[in-house]
């Protein structure tokens, strides 16, 4: 019995399982399969690895123009007459019901269109003036006038579209395809994030893998000098002196990998491996001197000259590349105040880069295979915000009810307007559309069952479109 204590200390936990038989071992492996995926068994994870799709996908990659600070929809996309008429006179209540807003009272004036709207292409769509390029294409989009969304504030209101939840911690869009889908590329990451116009009220949070393993998160790309910090090597420092270091450190990786079995260390093994890589792969891509004047005019993009337009150029030669998502994010629409003069600045950064991109796709045989989709996180009111203690005149507060997007490419159903907002743009009356069933008909496009992309977190089968009910929107699937 003296003895005892020497012994138990002798049997140390590496011991218990190497001696302790296979119940233990299948206790173990079941945990690294859990949730119906082999990646949490990662000892050879270096990419992201694909579940695959459900059934044939109609799009294999997404390119999507996130427009943050949300856009006036009745200034863009649907033509309210009506509101010209009201201009200056309150809602009735019973539009208004309780609805309350932060920055102007229930009962505040109407706000009239501020543009002209006009019909374009054989399919009619309705578009304002400010969008004379989107004009040009108006035969390959499909307009969705019904989305509303659950959420009121910026910050929520996007990560709500962009995770299905409206605060952090959830994975994302991109997360989940790249998930689902896997990688088409070993030089570049399977899900890369550019933005212009400032940062985003929810950050990060808008791309990252939350509870997914990070290899998932989305990359940011800076749209000139270097595409990522530091993926150049320093002074004194050569290829093979940085190959020998990484071999070294993936060395010391992989035995900690072997001996704990922890998914983020091989992801932080593919990392170092991918930033080798990118030392290469990246630069030549960010490099728009090789495009024709042609091309570079369409966009409206200026070498080394960091813009919308740029990103949406560098999003097409991303996708060549085999980039699955793609998030361009454009701060600057959260027109509180000058609702006209923010549209026209805008749309004028925006408009024409976002019209090349379906333009080139399509020339190039891409645009069948790549969806795009454009929106903000949700509408603004019919009612005037004005406030001359705040400088705030002729804009619009934010509005969950209703708000327009448009997709195109990848499978959707050209030429279409699907749903309706009553004769006031305040509710979507026609065909409502949830961000969940943006959700589920995005993953659709790809091949993928909503229902059946989950991930085993905590006990729980998570997944994009919630626990909620969500739909595929069959009329914008060709």
């Amino acid at each position: 019995m003296h003895n005892q204590p020497n012994i138990l200390r002798q049997l140390t936990r590496r011991h218990f399982f190497s001696q302790c038989g296979v119940g233990v071992g299948k206790v173990a492996l079941a945990s690294l399969l859990a949730g119906e995926i082999g990646v949490q068994h990662a000892a050879a994870a270096t990419q992201p690895q694909a579940i695959g799709p459900h059934f044939p996908p109609r799009a294999k990659r997404v390119i999507h123009l996130f427009m943050a600070g949300a856009p006036s929809q009745l200034d863009l996309f649907d033509h309210k007459p009506k509101l010209a008429e009201l201009e200056g006179k309150p809602l009735p209540k019973s539009v208004v019901g309780d609805q309350r807003y932060a920055f102007i009272r229930p009962d505040a004036g109407v706000l009239g269109p501020r543009f002209k709207f006009a019909r374009h292409g054989e399919s009619g769509a309705e578009l304002s003036e400010v969008l004379p390029y989107l004009a040009q294409v108006a035969d390959e989009i499909a307009l969705i006038r019904s989305c509303h969304t659950e959420q009121f504030n910026h910050a929520p209101a996007q990560l709500y579209f962009n995770s299905g939840f409206p605060q952090p911690a959830r994975p994302c869009m991109g997360s989940w395809v790249t998930y689902g889908l896997g990688s088409e590329t070993q030089n570049l990451p399977a899900f890369v994030v550019l933005s212009t116009g400032g940062g985003t009220s929810a950050g990060a949070a808008n791309w990252s893998s939350g509870f997914l393993p990070t290899s998932y998160s989305g990359v940011p790309f800076r749209s000139q000098g270097d595409p990522i910090l530091d993926v150049s090597n320093p002074a004194g420092i050569d290829a093979k002196l940085q190959r020998d270091s990484l071999d070294l450190i993936g060395q010391l990786n992989n035995r900690r990998l072997q001996r704990d079995g922890d998914p983020e260390i091989a992801t932080r093994i593919a990392a170092y491996e991918m930033a080798f890589r990118l030392q290469t792969s990246a630069p030549e891509l960010m490099d728009l001197s090789s495009e024709t004047k042609q091309t570079l005019e369409m966009y409206g993009a200026t070498p080394g000259k960091p813009s919308f337009a740029n990103n949406c150029l560098l999003a097409r030669r991303m996708i060549e590349q085999g980039v699955r998502y793609i998030n361009i994010y454009h701060k600057g629409w959260d027109a509180h105040s000058d609702v006209a003069g923010n549209l026209r600045k805008n749309c004028g950064i925006t408009d024409q880069a976002s019209a090349a991109l379906i333009m080139d796709l399509k020339q190039r045989g891409l645009l069948d295979e790549t969806l795009v989709i454009w929106n903000g996180e949700f509408g603004r009111t019919p009612m005037v915000e004005s406030n001359a203690a705040i400088g705030r005149s002729l804009g619009r507060d934010h509005h969950p009810q209703a708000f327009t997007m448009w997709m195109a490419g990848g499978g959707v159903k050209a030429g279409t307007t699907y749903g309706a907002t009553d004769e006031l743009g305040f509710h979507a009356v026609e065909n409502p559309v949830n961000v969940r069933d943006i959700h589920a008909t995005v993953l659709h496009l790809l091949g993928i069952d909503h229902e059946r992309l989950t991930f085993n977190y905590q006990g729980l089968e998570f997944r994009l479109s919630g626990v909620e009910e969500a739909h595929v929107i069959r009329d914008v699937v060709a």
